[in-house]
């Protein structure tokens, strides 16, 4: 503790604000836990940036912890680029304090030489990593925490390509940041380089979503949509994108589309959860409308309804949202004639339906580690390929390689595209899922997702992985245990044969037990919250459609009975 609070001291010194040393003071004379809590380790700027809980204090998101990483990728563009007139451009989402905090950063880069491009207004990360390139920027800077609760805010970097910051731009930036104090930050803004942006970028983005995502589909009219942005940046492209794109039976719940950093009709802000979408869907299920989407605050993440076989509204998962608009695609790739370089892409811990996929369509399938900036950086490293689109379990996709990260304005065109036509031709995006199931095999995810806040979270986040992978698994429902693919160590096991094979990714703390009959459990921590995620893949054949609710009946005793076996039921 006697550590801790000598850290704390230092922020009693002149160069802080008043209002930061008072808060200070009041935490070491009467709040020791929350102190310790706000001090004990440096908020971490990790391999694409920062988020965490606002707040006062080295493990807290605030003008300071912001202002020295963005002293440190000043220091690192001025390096790299010595002699260029440098350009980055910020965007910031609704969370409290965004705005003011895009401005500290801006002011900041401006004090070090750099010329900023600063949006006017809230606006979405895929607009973000396309302004990069239309402005032919060295750099972009989002300040949000995605889908984070309210208390929290973040900062993600993004580099010339658009695309997040990766190898081995990461790591020296890092250095950079790492080997600064406080007092070393520029505040004093150079107001002649901060320009302010809106409309001229966002008319861009717009056209260029539409056109990425729009494939003149067939039954518009007849296709009704009701779309929540859920507090969030949404609201400020996807309508206008639909209504270019032809569609007129847009019912936006008015509720929840005004922008609001404690999203009070929510609790939480994250279509991967259910009820975040209850409002759409019940929305859904009184107009009789055909789909519902749903985004997160920064736009990057949609969740999806559609109607059932039974006529009622299903949120679909990710996976199954990124197989299907994946194979759309394809489709219309196959169509237009392939080239022969075309590939998609997904990460490790999301479906193998990707990989069948690829298979029967005849082009190259790579996988990454959890995060968009891994595909982002595939499109990168090999210019001579054609990337059709690619997602990841937790609800992001992307659509050819326009918007470098992942892009729920785009998607939610392409989904959109993807129903209609499938009710122009008699099914729905339910049906067409189906058979995709027929066609390549019939995979079941469940994702698990255990939170351990704090300190003593951190600690027990860590030993829950590290027995996970000293006790190993020889046996899931029934089946051995054929393969360990551990990313700590970059070693693939065949627990059969005891060949070792090494995998040709960065290192990560992952785990992946795979089965003789395929079944898939996957451990790893979370990047961006305090949590632990257990990810389980089952899959059979499907012989026709109509025997799907029996068959998934199955598949979901099978994941029941892995999640008693493992505890995690």
């Amino acid at each position: 503790m006697d550590k801790i609070l000598d850290t704390a001291k230092t922020w009693l010194t002149d160069f802080f604000d008043p209002s930061v040393k008072k808060e200070i003071e009041e935490l070491i004379a009467n709040d020791k836990d929350e102190l310790k809590d706000r001090f004990y380790k440096n908020m971490e700027f990790g391999t694409g940036g920062m988020r965490g809980i606002m707040g006062v204090g080295t493990n807290r998101i605030n003008k300071y912890t912001l202002g020295k990483s963005t002293q440190g990728l000043s220091n690192y563009l001025n390096k790299v680029y010595k002699g260029e007139e440098i350009k980055v451009v910020i965007a910031f989402d609704c969370r409290h304090n965004s705005d003011t905090l895009a401005r500290t950063v801006a002011e900041v880069f401006s004090a070090n030489g750099i010329q900023v491009y600063l949006f006017s207004e809230l606006r979405t990360t895929p607009e973000l990593s396309f302004a990069v390139r239309h402005l032919n920027c060295h750099a972009g800077i989002v300040l949000t925490a995605s889908h984070n609760p309210p208390e929290y805010n973040g900062y993600k970097v993004y580099w010339t390509d658009g695309g997040q910051i990766v190898p081995p731009q990461d790591g020296e930036i890092i250095s950079e940041i790492n080997a600064l104090d406080f007092e070393d930050i520029k505040f004093n803004a150079n107001d002649e380089l901060i320009k302010v942006i809106d409309k001229e970028v966002d008319e861009a983005f717009i056209e260029a979503s539409v056109k990425n995502g729009n494939f003149n589909a067939e039954g518009k009219d007849d296709f009704k949509i009701v779309f929540t942005s859920l507090h969030g940046t949404s609201i400020t492209a996807i309508p206008e994108v639909l209504k270019r794109a032809g569609y007129k039976n847009v019912t936006i719940i008015e509720e929840q589309a005004k922008p609001d950093g404690d999203f009070p009709t929510v609790k939480s802000p994250n279509p991967e959860e259910s009820e975040a979408l209850s409002m759409a869907v019940k929305k859904a299920e009184e107009i009789g409308a055909d789909m519902v989407v749903g985004t997160d605050p920064d736009s990057d993440r949609l969740g999806i309804a559609v109607r059932n076989l039974d006529g009622e509204m299903e949120i679909v998962n990710g996976n199954q949202a990124m197989v299907l608009m994946t194979k759309f695609l394809l489709d219309k790739t196959k169509s237009a004639g392939f080239k022969g370089n075309e590939f998609i892409a997904t990460t490790i811990v999301s479906t193998p339906m990707m990989e069948e996929m690829a298979k029967a369509y005849g082009v190259e399938f790579k996988t990454a580690l959890t995060g968009f900036k891994w595909i982002g950086k595939m499109i990168k490293d090999f210019p001579q390929s054609q990337f059709v689109g690619g997602g990841e379990e937790s609800f992001g996709y992307m659509v050819g390689d326009f918007v470098r990260d992942k892009d729920a304005v785009t998607s939610t065109l392409l989904a959109c595209e993807i129903a209609a036509q499938a009710k122009a031709n008699g099914s729905s995006f339910y049906k067409d899922l189906i058979d995709c199931y027929v066609q390549f095999g019939f995979y079941k995810e469940h994702l698990v997702s255990l939170t351990k806040k704090g300190m003593s979270g951190a600690e027990e986040i860590k030993q829950m992985l590290k027995d996970f992978k000293e006790n190993p698994v020889a046996s899931v429902a029934g089946s051995k245990v054929k393969l360990i693919e551990d990313y700590n160590t970059s070693t693939a096991t065949n627990v059969l044969t005891g060949k070792e094979k090494p995998i040709d990714i960065p290192k990560s703390n992952v785990l992946i037990y795979e089965t003789e009959d395929g079944t898939r459990i996957a451990a790893r921590p979370s990047g961006t919250e305090p949590k632990v995620k257990f990810y389980i893949s089952t899959n059979t054949k499907l012989d026709k459609a109509a025997n799907y609710k029996k068959v998934s009946a199955e598949l979901d005793a099978k994941i029941k009975s892995i999640l008693s076996e493992l505890n995690l039921g």
